[in-house]
Order: C-alpha cells, then sequence, then structure tokens
C-alpha cells in the first residue's frame, strides 16, 4: 500500500497544486498540519483538501487561526494568521476547527501528528527521530519543522515529508513524501513551482514581502 504524505502546506496553492500533480498513484493521502498561515490561499487549500477527503491533523497556524490568537514576537507569522482568519468563511473555519491533534488511519499502522507525539508544538527535527517516538505505530508522520527527513528503525518508521507550502532547508522546491507501507520505505520527493507567481500575490494582498522572499531560498 502507497500512502502519498504532505504537511505544511501554508496556504500555498501552487506548490500544492503542483505536489498534486507530481504525486505517483498511491491508495491513501495524509497530511500532518498547517493547511493555513503565511501565504495567500488560505480558503482554497482547505477547499482542496477536502475535495481530495486527505485526512489532516491540526497544525499551530491552524489552531491560532481558529481560536483567534496570534503568535506574538513573530509579525510575519501573525499576519498570515490574520489574512486567513479574514478569508475562511463559516465552512472552512469548521472544516479547521474540526482537525484531531492526531490521525490513526492508513490500516491503524500509521500516526500523523503535526510536532511530536506528546506536543503538537514541538519542533522534532531530523537529529531527534528515534524508535522511541513510534509508540505503537510502524510510521509516525511528522510536520512543523519543515525540514524533509525520514529515518527507518527495526521498530519502523519515523518520518517528516517536509513543506509543501514553505521549505526550510534549504530547497525551495515543494516537498512531499511517499510511504510504502508493505516494504516499510519512504521516498522523498520535491517538485517545482511558480514561486514567483506567489511572490507577486503575497505583495498584491499586502501580507509580509519576506514572507515570498524566503520561498525562493528555501529558509
Amino acid at each position: 500500500m502507497h500512502v502519498g504524505v504532505i504537511s505544511d502546506v501554508h496556504a500555498n496553492l501552487p506548490a500544492l497544486e503542483a505536489v498534486l500533480a507530481d504525486m505517483p498513484s498511491v491508495e491513501a493521502l495524509v497530511c500532518a498540519g498547517d493547511v493555513v498561515g503565511y501565504n495567500p490561499w488560505p480558503a482554497e487549500c482547505v477547499d482542496a483538501m477536502r475535495d481530495h477527503q486527505i485526512p489532516t491533523v491540526m497544525g499551530n497556524h491552524d489552531r491560532m487561526v481558529v481560536t483567534g490568537r496570534t503568535f506574538r514576537g513573530n509579525a510575519m507569522a501573525a499576519a498570515g494568521v490574520e489574512y486567513a482568519r479574514e478569508q475562511l468563511d463559516d465552512e472552512h473555519h469548521d472544516w479547521l476547527a474540526d482537525r484531531p491533534v492526531r490521525h490513526g488511519g492508513v490500516d491503524g499502522r500509521v500516526a500523523v501528528v503535526h510536532g511530536h507525539p506528546d506536543d503538537p508544538d514541538r519542533y522534532t527535527y531530523p537529529r531527534s527521530f528515534g524508535p522511541h517516538l513510534l509508540g505503537d505505530a510502524d510510521v509516525l508522520v511528522m510536520g512543523h519543522t519543515h525540514v524533509q527527513a525520514h529515518e527507518v528503525y527495526e521498530e519502523g518508521i519515523v518520518m517528516n515529508p517536509g513543506a509543501v507550502g514553505q521549505p526550510r532547508d534549504g530547497d525551495p522546491r515543494a516537498a512531499y513524501a511517499v510511504l510504502d507501507l508493505d516494504a516499510l520505505a519512504v521516498e522523498e520527493r520535491r517538485v517545482e513551482y511558480d514561486v514567483g507567481s506567489v511572490q507577486d500575490a503575497i505583495h498584491e494582498v499586502g501580507l509580509p514581502e519576506r514572507t515570498g522572499t524566503r520561498l525562493a531560498e528555501g529558509r
């Protein structure tokens, strides 16, 4: 069974469309959260997740939008949250609010969280990967760091598919992964998209310019 794994879309519709177009044939899709935030298409990205019926956990930006809170000390993140809150209608809001902190679907073998199994806001970088994170799952999927990586252990796989909409590992291409549950193997994938069009849209709607410049840097 092959599973497409995505995370951290962050309202970047061109990147999401490129990933879905590049995705090979899979039997299931999962998302490790943060559908909204930063970029100009929060409603359209929520619609895409709903249309494709992708099981999705709640990311920290998703949670900020639905709870009315904001990021203190991070003007760029705060601006993205406020913009998303303005753009989403009640149905979008309700869909985001209904996202779980953890999803255990895909034959009960794959656990999906945003940051860490014990704390959805904890950044779990590859240096902190280990089989102790797996619990009862064969595969643990995390997002949040925007850094693509995976490790295979005797007990299973710990993985982060990387960020669709805002990579931070030095590669500006949209990131995702394909999980082979039968072989317990991961293929990390990248796909180019029109970063310039996103930067233009960011400028047009009045989001912080740094939101766009960092996309070209993969930072």
